[in-house]
């Protein structure tokens, strides 16, 4: 990728913007579904592996700051032990999509957190989202085998 890409200007930034909810939601949750009609979940989870190679990080604290600059929501790792974590993400812009019945919201989050860890673990990793209405959230379940490494 390009260094001089205006995404990667704006990750780079510490200027702090603000998010229009209805842009955000017209773009992620009426346009690309129409775009890519059924196929959605599938191409959003790649979609977020394809940027977390564009964007590796090192660190859980790194993949923390990236969900709060690419507003996604505020990401907590909660459990983690040899073969899987789990992360808990919290944002008002995930609340609609939390409540709707759609299954694909946040594949893009998904694939995203797949990559990263096994960029970092060099394992084969897969994420499992978990809306959870009641509270608002999402938990996201990471789960790789420690045998199926990254050659």
């Amino acid at each position: 990728m390009n260094d001089s890409t205006a995404v990667n200007l704006n990750t780079q930034s510490d200027e702090t913007r603000t998010v229009s909810i209805f842009g955000y939601e017209l773009i992620r949750e009426i346009l690309l579904p129409e775009i890519l009609g059924k196929d959605t979940p599938e191409i959003l989870y790649w979609a977020g592996k394809r940027l977390a190679r564009m964007y590796p990080l090192n660190h859980y604290d790194e993949l923390i700051e990236f969900f709060e600059r690419a507003s996604w929501g505020h990401l907590t790792i909660k459990n983690e032990n040899k073969d899987e974590m789990e992360f808990e993400l919290i944002s008002p812009l995930i609340v609609s999509r939390v409540k709707s019945k759609a299954e694909y919201y946040f594949q893009l989050e998904a694939g995203f957190l797949a990559q990263q860890i096994e960029l970092q673990k060099k394992v084969i990793a897969e994420t499992f989202e978990h809306p959870i209405k009641k509270s608002n959230k999402v938990l996201f379940t990471v789960k790789w085998d420690k045998k199926d490494t990254l050659d």
